[in-house]
């Protein structure tokens, strides 16, 4: 056997032995791709986006600074993140509840 023909059966190997791990979709994996493709759709709606409840200082008529709203919005993303990641997780591991819970967490987030 030549090299390159010993180089193409370790590569189709590795493809094949990849093919059956990206095959498994764990129970919530369409809903998930679902989401995250009406995300990426919305991207040029100025009405879509993460969302908060109104805080206590706001209904107590406080302005917000600039950087109050900077540190609001990016503890926002880091949370609907974190948020995303376990859905993922627990779809990953086959947890059907867990994975719906954390989705359903998620696109209470995120207005769509």
């Amino acid at each position: 056997m030549s090299k390159t023909q010993v180089t193409a059966g370790l590569i189709v190997c590795a493809v094949l032995g990849l093919g059956s791990t990206f095959a498994h979709a764990g129970p919530c994996t369409a809903d998930i791709a679902q989401f995250e493709t009406a995300i990426r759709q919305s991207a040029g709606d100025p009405m879509a986006g993460l969302t908060a409840p109104q805080s206590v200082s706001a209904q107590l008529n406080h302005q917000p600074t600039v950087t109050s709203v900077k540190r609001e919005r990016q503890r926002l993303k880091s949370q609907f993140a974190a948020t995303m990641a376990r859905a993922k997780r627990l779809d990953a591991q086959g947890d059907r509840a867990g994975c719906t819970g954390a989705l359903n967490a998620a696109k209470r987030m995120y207005i769509l």
